[in-house]
């Protein structure tokens, strides 16, 4: 798989994002540093008790202004996030109705991002593990009247189970065209979700790749598919999960890894190889 973007409804999609989430006090910094290495897409939240979203913000305005990107160049994507999920730094009124919430958590995104338009709006998870509640159609309806408004392009859903999906997708007016969810090996990769997706014209993103399957890492059979192609084992998870179709998100801190993040699209992984890490954690 080339590293050329994915095209989404016109919209071009990177297909590594760098994630800003936990980065706190150092936000800013390698939100420039993975801009100056090469990543073209930055995923975000308004959810101030994992993101700094302003701090990104402040990394774009750096970016753009000594000409190292344009504003066209860059994918940014933000999310909605429930009070559930907040700590007391609230994007917007805990008082007001969930649409009006929406509301004032996307024009504080933008004010914190310095920009016009968002490329993608996540609802950053139902409000219940199961199900779709009516708090969640509130949630999706005003992300539909944004969407409607031209100031995002595309919406999305994260932390989302199959069911869910499902049910999104049919009652949705405006359907969701990315989800990003936490991504175990053993649990076949979100197999499931990956093949709904693929089906239905969705884009998945996957996150905790590594963090997420660190007993994976040291497995004999992956550590020989990498010394086969002389790359870190992180390297061909990158690079198993893009040829399975994923859209793979890095938070890395380090510039060498972000360097060698990138490096994946350099190589290629047999397909029997992509068909062994697709099941190796269950065997």
């Amino acid at each position: 798989m080339s590293d050329r973007p994915l095209s989404v409804e016109g919209v071009q999609v990177p297909r590594f994002l760098y994630g800003t989430a936990w980065k706190e006090e150092q936000t800013q910094r390698l939100t420039e540093l993975a801009l100056r290495q090469g990543f073209r897409g930055i995923d975000t939240a308004n959810q101030r008790r994992h993101y700094h979203e302003a701090a990104v913000g402040q990394a774009i305005a750096t970016v753009i202004g000594r000409g190292i990107v344009t504003r066209d160049d860059l994918f940014l994507q933000t999310k909605f996030t429930f009070q559930a999920s907040q700590d007391h730094r609230l994007p917007y009124d805990l008082e007001a109705p969930i649409s009006v919430q929406v509301e004032q958590s996307f024009a504080s995104s933008l004010e914190h991002l310095g920009i016009q338009m968002i490329d993608s709006f996540v609802l950053h998870g139902p409000s219940e593990r199961k199900g779709l509640t009516a708090t969640d159609w509130e949630a999706w309806r005003a992300m539909e009247t944004i969407h409607d408004s031209g100031r995002v392009r595309l919406l999305g859903v994260s932390n989302i189970n199959l069911e869910q999906l499902q049910s999104l997708c049919q009652g949705a007016r405006v359907r969701p065209r990315f989800v990003q969810n936490r991504c175990y090996a053993n649990r076949g990769w979100d197999r499931n979700i990956r093949a709904f997706c693929a089906a239905n014209g969705l884009v998945y993103q996957g996150f905790s790749l590594l963090t997420g399957n660190q007993q994976l890492l040291t497995h004999p059979e992956l550590i020989m598919i990498a010394e086969r192609h002389d790359r870190t084992v992180s390297e061909i998870i990158f690079r198993f999960a893009l040829d399975v179709g994923m859209i793979v998100l890095t938070g890395t801190n380090n510039s060498e890894h972000m360097q060698a993040d990138l490096a994946v699209f350099d190589f290629v992984l047999d397909p029997k190889d992509v068909a062994r890490i697709e099941r190796l954690a269950e065997l």
